[in-house]
């Protein structure tokens, strides 16, 4: 079985399409997503209705990102920070006012099944943003962080990359998954186009929500694909500000 993971998607639906006929996948693989499949570009609900149906074609596993977060609380409440407006939610709302009730019961049902993160046979940790507790995240006391911490980003590219796994001072967080895989914070920021790995941790967020690419990753091979740049594929949008 082939495992596959794939980065923060923000309402690129043609750049989903595009990287998912890139790999050849059978219904035995698994698909991992690590959340954000909103806000940004203009297809937030087709992203959503895509996901619904190809997990009834292959084995797929979705993680809960901060971005769906949000909008979940939105679709129910119809009630929004204004933050949310500036990173993406105003893409998002105008979207879902040509969608009918029905479809968005099916969202709501979508959103909410949503998992906090996935660790797999081989101790292999999947998680939108990150987690604070030095014990792993079953331990984690404040559940947000799985979806909007950065410091486990920041601490891995921060290392030293000379230091030994066995120093005193190796963060605890990194020992404790063979590999932790994220998105949350674009490799843009750090001036990366592709998947980048900082100590156990993998961040296959490619910057789709604002000039980047979206990828798709082989977790056994570290082979990837990626779809063209998002303003390419919607040249007429601005995505994300």
């Amino acid at each position: 079985m082939q495992k596959f993971v794939i980065g923060d998607i923000h309402g690129g639906l043609k750049a989903l399409i595009q990287v998912l006929k890139k790999i050849k996948i059978s219904e035995k693989d698994l698909l991992i997503f690590l959340g954000d499949y909103v806000d940004g570009w203009s297809e937030s609900p087709e992203v959503i209705n895509y996901l619904i149906t190809l997990k009834d074609k292959y084995n797929c596993i979705f993680i809960k990102g901060n971005h769906d977060d949000l909008l979940l609380n939105y679709l129910k409440t119809k009630s929004f920070n204004k933050e949310w407006l500036i990173h993406g939610g105003s893409s998002t709302i105008k979207a879902y006012e040509k969608i009918n009730l029905d479809t968005i019961n099916k969202h709501i049902s979508f959103l909410e099944s949503l998992k906090e993160y996935f660790i797999d046979e081989d101790n292999r940790l999947y998680i939108h943003a990150g987690f604070t507790n030095q014990k792993g995240v079953e331990y984690e006391y404040f559940k947000p962080s799985f979806y909007w911490d950065r410091t486990l980003w920041e601490t891995a590219i921060s290392l030293n990359p000379n230091i030994s796994f066995d120093d005193i001072l190796y963060p605890n967080r990194l020992k404790i998954y063979k590999e932790i895989y994220i998105g949350h914070t674009p490799v843009t920021k750090i001036n990366k186009t592709t998947p980048h790995q900082a100590s156990s941790v993998w961040n296959v967020d490619t910057g789709a929500a604002f000039t980047g690419s979206l990828s798709i990753l082989n977790v056994d091979t570290k082979e990837f694909w990626q779809s063209d740049s998002l303003p390419l594929l919607y040249p007429n949008e601005k995505g994300r500000n």
